[in-house]
């Protein structure tokens, strides 16, 4: 499933607009190492809708989702969201990794090495 949900769509289609023109620093900064296939060939796709939700950055291909976390993620209430969306996502054959806004630009071989061993799984 990589498809929209119809009833949520034309409003999820305006935030994944407003989030790829408003990107974080670190979800600038990782896009220009996954665009235009430069992890090993393989194509990703920045605030990608499924179903009800819109992901950071996906690898159709691999069904790879990678999602970039800032400082609200830390709250009990965001917490239990993103489990509910990563139980959701992964229910659907995807493969949901996550990093903080920090470790994209601090750690970066870190996460770029999480990425391509998670894109060879």
């Amino acid at each position: 499933m990589n498809s929209a949900d119809p009833v949520y769509y034309e409003e999820l289609k305006l935030r994944a607009r407003h989030n790829r023109n408003n990107p974080t620093e670190a979800e600038s900064y990782l896009w220009e190492m996954l665009r235009d296939k430069k992890m090993d060939g393989y194509k990703f796709r920045r605030q990608h809708i499924i179903g009800k939700y819109i992901v950071d950055f996906i690898c159709l291909s691999k069904s790879l989702i990678v999602e970039v976390d800032g400082g609200y993620h830390d709250s009990p209430d965001q917490q239990y969201d993103d489990s509910v969306r990563t139980a959701f996502l992964e229910g659907h054959g995807y493969k949901v990794i996550r990093f903080r806004n920090e470790d994209v630009i601090a750690n970066t071989d870190f996460v770029l090495q999480s990425i391509k061993t998670n894109l060879f799984k």
